[in-house]
């Protein structure tokens, strides 16, 4: 039978004056649950009183609790509210990671002020107790409804970088990693993003063995122990996209060996076959930026000569021979090839960095006629290189601040910088014996303060280019001279500033991130 207003206000008035002997009246704190069954008045009278002796009747815990929920799925709002506001109060000992898995289906409410109200609950019960509260919201994030689901991967996201130190313990954080890899054998590519940043943003995670755990485990994502189907647009993508995730966690003492292993046996000889579910990205340039990035963190590996052997032909295709010329010492009227600049800094850096490993690769005596078709290939390229080179200059020269923020001379500037960078690769590797001391800044990546401050001219310091996906060229032939003829080259649009984010990758659920066949909730990768 429901309750009335009178009756709610005598039973708690019995309680509030009861003090030690408050358990003793069993009967008045059932009369106030039963409010529940009331109207709107009764209701909201319920939702303030069952929380407030909540913790003095433990045999009733289940049916005070059950009792609020009914009243945090009531039709009226300011009822489910109230409800809502209290429920941290039920947040104690067992009880706490049930209200925690209650508050994160809530997170799918679509009125704001309701939905405002939970994500504060969650935080003051995270307070309380971090684990406990963590318990519920991945409860809810393996195994409950989409939308609840991406709520709670917000909340988690957004949430736990503003929590003090007191409360993100080692165990805690122990417990997110513990989880989130339990996450991580069903999620979409978004999801895949989100997590890892939550991840990467740990400070237990920030040490060298942390480093390695968060490569290893996105190395599990990129299946690299599988060969690559270059015509599966899914493949290719996740494999990208994993990739963009570790790049950041490299360095010396983190290593790449991995990565660049799979990009050398399976991506390279593959290039110029590969799929990407994204229309306008040039799937190719991708695969040779990531490769670059992750070069210098190469560590000793296994078939070093062999992979090695596979850039350096992937390099030689972009890197052509000089036309041949007639009799009269004339070009002949073979057209003469295309300089894809872009590729060649990607694939000129990786080499010079993985070929310092292996110094006697151009130099042995039985590879003496590759060392002469490469630098032939070098000269050639070098020659029409500077030509460029200074019709950029020319083109930049007098221009600052507004003038070079046009689309037009951003992609100049950032044109300079791979001309620039591919030059001193080029006269590294033209030494005799090949040098691999020099130092390039990729031209997609920041300059450095102090390498910024050594450079002599502005206009190959300045932003990167960010303009659409496209290809062009730059600039007219010119002829250097009369017996020479600088090959036409080609620049790529998008060489502007390399985003780890999604870029143009995954479209949400239903991306393909393979098949592990545990989707509880029908959910594709």
């Amino acid at each position: 039978m429901a309750a009335t207003v009178e009756e709610l206000y005598r039973n708690y008035g019995v309680l509030a004056d009861a003090k030690d002997d408050i358990s003793q009246h069993k009967d008045a704190y059932q009369g106030i649950l039963d409010g529940v069954k009331g109207g709107p008045k009764e209701k909201r009278l319920a939702a303030q009183f069952i929380p407030k002796f909540f913790k003095s009747f433990p045999e009733l815990a289940d049916a005070a609790i059950n009792a609020q929920l009914d009243l945090c799925e009531d039709e009226d709002v300011s009822i489910r509210r109230q409800a809502i506001k209290e429920l941290p109060q039920f947040a104690t000992g067992e009880n706490l990671p049930r209200i925690a898995d209650i508050l994160t289906q809530l997170l799918q409410s679509d009125d704001s002020a309701e939905f405002n109200l939970v994500n504060i609950a969650l935080l003051s019960i995270f307070k309380m107790d971090a684990k406990g509260t963590l318990g519920g919201l991945f409860t809810q994030i393996l195994q409950g409804e989409d939308i609840v689901r991406e709520r709670a991967v917000k909340f988690l996201s957004s949430k736990m970088k503003t929590l003090p130190d007191e409360v993100m313990t080692k165990e805690v954080e122990d417990y997110i990693f513990t989880e989130s890899k339990k996450v991580l054998e069903d999620v979409t590519g978004e999801e895949f993003v989100v997590f890892m940043k939550i991840l990467s943003g740990l400070k237990n995670l920030q040490t060298v063995s942390g480093r390695q755990q968060l490569v290893q485990l996105v190395a599990e994502q990129a299946f690299l122990e599988q060969h690559l189907n270059p015509a599966d647009a899914d493949s290719v993508d996740r494999l990208l996209q994993c990739t963009r995730q570790a790049v950041p966690l490299f360095s010396k003492n983190v290593h790449s060996t991995r990565f660049v292993t799979y990009f050398c046996e399976h991506a390279l000889p593959n290039l110029s076959t590969l799929t990407s579910p994204v229309a306008e990205l040039d799937i190719q340039l991708e695969v040779l930026k990531l490769l670059a990035e992750m070069s210098p963190f190469c560590g000793d590996m296994e078939k070093l000569e062999v992979n090695l052997t596979k850039l350096f032909d992937k390099l030689l295709e972009y890197m052509p021979l000089p036309p041949e010329e007639a009799e009269n010492g004339e070009n002949s009227g073979s057209e003469e090839p295309k300089l894809q600049f872009s590729y060649v800094e990607c694939l000129l850096f990786g080499f010079h960095q993985l070929g310092k490993k292996l110094p006697d690769f151009l130099t042995d005596k039985l590879n003496a006629e590759r060392l002469k078709d490469f630098k032939i290939r070098l000269q050639y390229f070098a020659r029409g290189l500077q030509v460029y080179i200074r019709q950029l200059r020319a083109a930049l020269q007098g221009k600052t601040g507004v003038a070079l923020k046009t689309d037009e001379n951003k992609i100049k500037v950032v044109a300079l910088k791979i001309t620039n960078n591919i030059n001193v690769l080029i006269k590294d590797l033209f030494h005799n014996p090949p040098s691999y001391k020099s130092t390039v800044t990729l031209s997609w990546k920041p300059v450095q303060k102090a390498e910024a401050a050594g450079q002599k001219r502005s206009t190959s310091e300045d932003t990167t280019s960010s303009s659409p996906p496209k290809k062009l060229t730059l600039l007219p032939k010119r002829d250097a001279r009369q017996i020479y003829n600088p090959p036409s080259g080609k620049y790529s649009g998008n060489i502007g500033d390399f985003s780890y984010e999604q870029r143009g990758g995954f479209s949400g659920r239903g991306r393909g991130w393979g098949g592990r066949g545990n989707r509880s909730r029908g959910r594709l990768y």
